[in-house]
């Protein structure tokens, strides 16, 4: 098979990777147009500072042991398989960096032989491009649960970013839709990760820098949203994950009778990041953002300003005077903002201006908060009308709506 052939089908089937951030480049192009990046696998990541880096997106191969229900390159599937070798993974990574397409390498693949087996293949790419032309760009390499510490040790030097699938959020889940792996073996893995991140606390730059992180199927199954955050929040606590990546179940042709027809909607992603985010960093807890009733988050209005809405007594809050965990549950404040806010009153009082040149949210935020030249009226906090007043404009929402479109069409 011609190496080009290899690389739109190995391409194609790593998209499926939420752990890389975004999909990529959504141009459209003649066939070899110039610029028609879409079958060549360069997708965006973004790094903790903000820069938007280029990443080749690809599998070392799509062939795989396992028959998990939900993947399609699972060994039931009738996709076509191609397999690429270690050089030759090398020397693409190689021309698309000469030629500043990309800045990096996200490697990952389906299982062949055995862990080890593959395991030993990844870690020999990126082994190579290290050792044999001291290439400095990132690299992300999937780790193959059940791999041996030895591999993992070895992938961890070469490697800046190392991830294990966590898969699905529940073990039930996951003994119904992935009989060959289990949370055991998986969490296990990350333990050994986090072990070695910890033998080199005083040297972090040499072994996985960027740290570990973990993929979620959602929607394949029955859990909550629930459900996934606790588990998210397990993770967090026991391996220390940089991130949890939530990635919506995409229907696969000739699927299982156990697994949904449709995919579910996107912004149930986007508010599951949201929930993630306020955890991490705003100090809420799952308990304040699903409840037994409500077991999942709303789709209509982000997790902050739902729970805003459950606790009006707290509101309005005096943005000159309240502590930093009141000020971080004011609807349309980020967390920046806060310690900006904190700063500022030190010198004077806020007057609406100065959050307005802060770039707040100010119409979200404005009937929750207390500033110098501004008090809600009661009844504004009070109203029926306060929920539709301070969500966000309905063309965000539809944004979700138009690529839900676009995705069902490929299909």
């Amino acid at each position: 098979m011609e190496l080009e052939s290899k690389l739109q089908i190995l391409a194609d089937s790593a998209k499926y990777d939420a752990s890389c951030a975004s999909g990529g480049s959504t141009r459209s192009s003649e066939p070899g147009g110039l610029g028609d990046v879409r079958p060549m696998g360069i997708c965006h990541s973004y790094t903790p500072d903000g820069r938007c880096v280029s990443l080749l997106r690809i599998l070392l191969t799509n062939y795989c042991i396992y028959d998990c229900l939900y993947c399609v390159n699972r060994i039931s599937s009738d996709v076509p398989r191609a397999r690429f070798t270690v050089r030759e993974v090398v020397d693409l990574t190689l021309a698309f960096y000469r030629r500043n397409y990309i800045e990096g390498l996200f490697l990952s693949s389906g299982i062949f032989g055995s862990p080890d087996a593959t395991m030993e293949q990844l870690v020999a790419v990126a082994r190579t491009l290290r050792e044999e032309h001291r290439f400095r760009g990132y690299i992300h390499l999937k780790v193959i649960p059940g791999a041996s510490p030895e591999l993992l040790a070895e992938a961890g030097r070469h490697a800046d970013r190392l991830s294990a699938n966590i898969e699905l959020p529940t073990a039930t889940e996951l003994t119904t839709l992935a009989p060959e792996k289990n949370r055991g073996s998986i969490e296990s893995t990350m333990a050994v990760i986090d072990a070695e991140r910890e033998a080199h606390a005083e040297t972090p730059a040499r072994f996985a820098p960027a740290g570990q992180t973990t993929q979620m199927i959602v929607g394949a199954g029955d859990s909550s949203d629930a459900d996934i955050l606790l588990t998210s929040n397990q993770l967090y606590a026991r391996h220390r994950l940089k991130r949890v990546y939530y990635s919506a179940f995409s229907p696969i042709p000739h699927a299982d009778a156990r697994l949904p027809f449709e995919r579910p909607p996107l912004v149930r992603e986007h508010r599951l990041y949201q929930a993630d985010w306020l955890v991490r960093r705003y100090g809420f807890s799952i308990d304040e953002l699903t409840t037994a009733e409500e077991p999942n988050l709303d789709l209509t209005r982000d997790p902050k300003l739902v729970w805003a809405l459950r606790h009006r007594e707290l509101f309005p809050i005096d943005v000159n005077a309240a502590p930093r965990e009141l000020l971080l549950r004011i609807p349309g404040l980020g967390y920046r903002n806060v310690d900006r806010i904190l700063d500022i009153r030190r010198v004077h009082r806020l007057a609406t201006a100065d959050l307005v040149r802060l770039r707040v949210a100010w119409n979200r935020m404005k009937a929750f908060v207390i500033v110098a030249d501004h008090h809600p009226a009661v009844r504004v906090l009070d109203g029926a009308a306060l929920a539709q007043t301070a969500a966000p404009a309905a063309r965000q929402l539809a944004l979700f709506d138009a690529e839900q479109s676009a995705h069902s069409g490929q299909l």
